[in-house]
């Protein structure tokens, strides 16, 4: 079996500038992922490594781990050999200490020492640092290895960490840039597929074979599972059994995550038929607007959930402009009006997770101390706040979704009443929704495109459909 790594000394940089961050304060203990069972026991998921030991360490198999002693230096991996059983029915995989060398890291120990490790620290006083913990199976063995309980787990976790994490995998390098460009331009071909195939009588599933099938050609895999869908009013639905029908539009939201595990996440919005509708015709140009005008203020130092409200400010008017809503946009946006047709945030980082990090807390890897997420229906769907940096990677995914259950709630109660013209949406009950979405990388300057260019105009749709 080959490992696709990064040269060693990119790990080894990664893990000093960590220390750096760090400082002289103990372990910092990163866990790798195991295998997990779908259904019983030797059936299991396919793999996933944690994307933190990803970053520090490369190493893609099951049931590693590994300490950095910031006050010694030193740094452990932790792994256990391959018996004889395991040799007979996975095949061979490089010695621990082999992998080890890879990442640039000489020491190596059975897994099961880590308790030593951690006890010792604990029993010296010293901190050891944890990252939160998502699958059960390490908030098991954390639960253990600290003597603590699996709920107080959460106290245990290093907010220090987290945040010298972010500061590095935030800011994504040349390499990662390369790899975010074939990701996304595997992700283009996966688009390029399902809208080819998109035609009256087949079944949404039909569409989602032709994603997995660009990916896996690709020696890539979905990065998420696919919303491909004619309900795109449901932003993440994940039932693939509707037949497309002439009239309507299908939505997919696919994302391929390569060999070295970054990703792309885009969105087009296309009609079952040859072309779109009158209606669908203008709801798509009010989106397309708003993603324009988004895109058109990425930059270094520019406030990313001001961005977001700009591209509300832009779907209200569009709306507006088609007598869907009324009145002043800037007063429906504050009142929150728009949340009617636009229930989520614009955008989110992108990287080794298709919401990179958010493993790691929203609340660190989208805001700051000073900006805080809000809890408002709408806002507190904004993963991303934060003021833009040379280096980030994140999308821009505006959209417009009527969801006949939202309207007939609100209508009940009148609400939004001088901002939504109830009698006008109520005839667009069917419409569906409408999501467009690409990726950029933020420069110096402004933003760059990632990946192959996925056409986006009505035009390009419809003779991609032609």
């Amino acid at each position: 079996m080959e490992l696709n790594l990064f040269d060693k000394q990119v790990y080894v940089n990664r893990r000093q500038t960590l220390k750096q961050n760090i400082g002289n304060d103990g372990l910092i203990l990163l866990l790798g992922n195991e295998d997990s069972s779908m259904n019983y026991k030797d059936n299991c998921y396919p793999f996933r490594q944690d994307s933190n030991f990803l970053y520090y360490f490369g190493l893609d198999v099951p049931t590693l781990a590994a300490i950095i002693d910031t006050d010694t230096g030193e740094e452990v991996v932790f792994g256990n050999e391959l018996s004889i059983d395991d040799i007979i029915w996975t095949g061979i995989l490089p010695t621990v200490s082999e992998m080890a060398a890879l990442a640039g890291v000489a020491k190596t120990n059975a897994y099961n020492q880590i308790t030593h490790y951690v006890h010792k620290a604990i029993t010296n006083g010293r901190k050891v640092h944890i990252l939160p913990p998502y699958r059960p199976e390490n908030k098991v063995k954390l639960s253990a290895w600290l003597n603590v309980s699996i709920q107080d787990i959460a106290d245990h976790v290093s907010v220090k960490l987290i945040k010298a994490v972010i500061a590095q995998r935030v800011i994504k390098s040349p390499l990662e840039v390369e790899q975010m460009e074939n990701a996304v331009s595997i992700s283009v071909d996966m688009q390029l597929a399902v809208i080819k195939h998109t035609r009256p009588g087949i079944k949404e599933y039909e569409l989602v074979a032709k994603a997995h099938e660009v990916a896996i050609a690709a020696n890539a895999r979905l990065g998420y599972p696919a919303i491909i869908t004619t309900h795109g009013q449901t932003l993440h639905t994940h039932y693939y059994g509707n037949t497309l029908q002439e009239g309507r539009m299908v939505l997919a939201d696919i994302g391929a995550e390569n060999a070295m595990h970054y990703g792309g996440d885009l969105t087009r919005t296309v009609p079952v038929g040859r072309s779109f509708t009158t209606r669908q015709k203008e709801l798509y140009e009010v989106v397309l607007n708003s993603m324009d005008h988004a895109i058109s203020m990425l930059k270094p130092g520019v406030q990313y959930k001001e961005i977001h409200l700009q591209a509300c400010q832009k779907l209200v008017e569009g709306l507006t402009a088609v007598n869907i809503m009324k009145g002043e946009a800037a007063e429906a946006i504050a009142a929150g009006a728009h949340t009617m047709f636009f229930q989520c945030g614009l955008g989110h980082m992108l990287g080794m997770d298709t919401h990179d990090m958010e493993d790691l807390g929203e609340q660190y890897v989208g805001y700051t101390d000073t900006l805080k997420k809000e809890t408002v229906f709408g806002l507190k769907s904004l993963r991303l706040g934060r003021e833009l940096e040379a280096g980030y990677v994140l999308t821009i995914e505006p959209g417009i979704y009527i969801i006949p259950e939202l309207i007939d709630r609100w209508q009940a109660e009148n609400k939004y009443a001088d901002f939504i013209n109830y009698d006008v949406l109520n005839t667009y009950r069917d419409f569906g929704g409408i999501r467009i979405e690409d990726n950029f990388l933020i420069t110096d300057t402004g933003s760059q495109l990632l990946g192959k260019y996925l056409p986006k105009t009505l035009k390009e749709i419809e003779a991609l459909k032609g």
